[in-house]
C-alpha cells in the first residue's frame, strides 16, 4: 500500500507538470535563464581570479641597487633582507653584466657599440604573493638600505583587482535577485495547480490527510521542473563557454589569456545547476501550496 501511495504522488506530480503545458514551460525557461546568467558571472570572476593569479606568477618588481655598490657580492648580499619582507615570493640577483647581456640581446649590437657594463646597475627581479599589495610591498623594498628605487607596474595591478573586486559583487548581488526572481516564477506556476484542486485539497484535509501527503504531488512537480531546468541550463551554458572560448582564443588582442576549460569545472557546475535548480523548484512547491493547508 505504501508503495502505491507514493506511486499515486509521484504520478500526480508529474500529472499537474503537462496539466499546466506553458507555465511548466515557462518555469524551466527562467530557471534556465537565471542559472545561465549566474553562472556566467560566476565563470567570469573565475577566470578572472585565475588571470590575476597569473599576473601574480609573472608579474614582478625590480629593486635597484644604489649606483655606488659596484661590487657583486656586496649588491647580493642585500638578497637576504628583501626575503624577510611579507608579500615577497622570490628574490632573484642579476648582476650589472647580467643586466647588460639581457639588454644587448634585445638590441642590434651594432647600435650599442661603445656601451659597457657600468652604464647598468646590479638589480634585484621580485615577484610576489599578492599584486594587491604591489605599491606597499615597493615601498617596503625601497626602504632596504642598498635599495635606490624599485619599478613595478601597480596601475595595471590595481586595476585587474579593481575588476576581480566588481565582478564578485556583482555575481554575489545577481545570484540573490535571481534566485528569488526563480523561487518567484516556480511559485506562481505551481499556485495554479493549487487553484484548480483547491477544492480537492479541503476535502483531503477534512477526511485527515496528512500536510505531507497533500503537499508531496507539489514538491515532486518543483523537484521535476528545477532538474530539467538546471540540467538544460547545465548543456547551454556549456555551449555558450565552448563557444566564446574559441572565439577568445582566436582573437589575436585576446592571445594571450589563458582561459579555464570548462572540462576542469564541468563537474562542479553541474552539481551546483541541479542543486540550485532543485531547491529553488522544491522550495517553490512549498510555498505555493503553504496557504491551502491552514484549512
Amino acid at each position: 500500500m505504501r508503495l502505491n501511495r507514493y506511486g499515486y504522488l509521484i504520478r500526480e506530480g508529474f500529472r499537474s507538470i503537462f496539466t499546466h503545458g506553458f507555465m511548466s514551460f515557462a518555469s524551466v525557461t527562467i530557471i534556465m535563464a537565471c542559472l545561465i546568467i549566474m553562472g556566467s558571472v560566476s565563470l567570469l570572476s573565475l577566470n578572472i581570479d585565475a588571470l590575476i593569479k597569473d599576473l601574480e606568477d609573472q608579474n614582478e618588481v625590480v629593486a635597484f641597487v644604489e649606483e655606488s655598490i659596484t661590487d657583486a657580492s656586496v649588491a647580493e648580499a642585500i638578497g637576504p633582507e628583501l626575503r624577510k619582507i611579507e608579500n615577497v615570493q622570490s628574490v632573484e640577483f642579476v648582476s650589472r653584466g647580467e643586466a647588460m647581456g639581457k639588454f644587448m640581446s634585445n638590441y642590434d649590437s651594432d647600435l650599442m657599440e661603445g656601451i659597457d657594463e657600468t652604464v647598468f646597475r646590479h638589480r634585484f627581479v621580485i615577484h610576489l604573493t599578492d599584486i594587491s599589495q604591489m605599491a606597499q610591498t615597493k615601498a617596503r623594498l625601497e626602504a632596504v638600505d642598498g635599495i635606490a628605487e624599485a619599478k613595478a607596474h601597480t596601475q595595471y595591478a590595481k586595476a585587474f583587482v579593481s575588476i576581480r573586486n566588481v565582478v564578485t559583487v556583482v555575481s554575489l548581488v545577481l545570484i540573490v535577485i535571481l534566485v528569488f526572481v526563480s523561487i518567484f516564477i516556480m511559485t506562481n506556476t505551481i499556485k495554479l495547480a493549487t487553484i484548480s484542486r483547491k477544492e480537492e485539497i479541503g476535502i483531503m484535509k477534512m477526511v485527515g490527510a496528512t500536510n505531507s501527503f497533500i503537499r508531496m504531488p507539489f514538491v515532486v512537480e518543483g523537484l521535476v521542473l528545477g532538474m530539467l531546468g538546471g540540467g538544460l541550463a547545465y548543456l547551454a551554458e556549456w555551449g555558450i563557454y565552448d563557444g566564446l572560448t574559441v572565439r577568445i582564443v582566436n582573437s589575436m588582442s585576446a592571445s594571450y589569456l589563458n582561459i579555464i576549460p570548462f572540462k576542469s569545472v564541468a563537474i562542479y557546475v553541474l552539481i551546483v545547476y541541479l542543486g540550485l535548480g532543485i531547491m529553488v523548484g522544491v522550495f517553490g512547491g512549498v510555498n505555493a501550496i503553504r496557504n491551502y493547508l491552514k484549512v
